[in-house]
């Protein structure tokens, strides 16, 4: 592959995550430390390789589970195993795990609000990476094709999947936040926070996917437009809350 194309694929892959970086971190009254921006961030990327090897593993499982005749009768059900387990959960709990393991335990961690921006900053990250992959291409064409195309999708993702990382993981940051105040009920809304990014990506991506039109272009709109209002609004009601987060 021509180094053109290599610097290409990586610049605009990365792009739409820090368009929406900037974005969120301007939303920050007390702006993160930079290092833990970026660890979280890079962390985020190196996320997608375990998470892969994950979607894999259980692809492979799920056709082995189909060729033996076990979804003949409800064969929907094979599509939505893959794209709300396989897929939506096994990429929302990993991108969560990111921020437990790094953030949690922080001393920078003292703001209700900061769960929430370092979710979305975990899930910029590994959009990154996805973009990335979904850029690279072995296909021979020309350098005017390859720049249209490699913009328009990266504008499509910008709008679209990494946009829904970043509400999905946000709104896991939302039930996490009520999680810390909760302290009986801390893994109940954990879990839930978990369930219902996972319902919500996986519908995204299941109606996009396996649904005809107009459903896989009205349900998707729907679920972005509803997540955006609810995210913009929870985030001023956050940064109302004082005090230092106890994890």
């Amino acid at each position: 592959m021509e180094y053109y194309r290599f610097v290409l694929y990586i610049v605009f892959g990365i792009l739409p995550s820090l368009v929406w970086l900037f974005y969120y971190l301007s939303k920050d009254l007390h702006p993160e430390p930079k290092r833990t921006i970026l660890e979280v961030f890079l962390y985020g990327t190196i996320m997608t390789i375990p998470v892969f090897l994950l979607e894999t593993t259980l692809s492979e499982l799920l056709k082995q589970l189909q060729s033996t005749g076990l979804f003949d009768h409800a064969p929907i059900l094979v599509d939505i195993l893959r794209w709300f387990l396989v897929i939506a959960f096994t990429e929302e709990l990993l991108k969560y795990l990111v921020v437990k393991s790094i953030v949690f335990k922080s001393k920078e961690l003292d703001e209700p609000l900061d769960i929430m921006l370092y979710m979305v900053i975990s899930a910029l990250g590994f959009a990154a990476m996805e973009n990335i992959f979904y850029l690279f291409s072995p296909i021979e064409i020309s350098f005017s094709n390859i720049l249209r195309t490699t913009i328009v999708i990266s504008f499509i993702r910008f709008i679209g999947a990494t946009f829904l990382h970043t509400l999905c993981s946000a709104l896991l940051g939302y039930f996490l936040i009520i999680s810390f105040s909760r302290v009986k009920n801390r893994l109940k809304l954990t879990v839930f926070g978990i369930l219902i990014a996972t319902v919500l990506h996986g519908l995204y991506d299941f109606s996009i996917i396996v649904l005809d039109s107009p459903m896989n272009f009205i349900i998707p709109i729907v679920i972005i437009a509803g997540l955006a209002i609810f995210i913009i609004h929870t985030f001023d009601k956050i940064k109302e809350l004082k005090g230092i987060c106890k994890i």
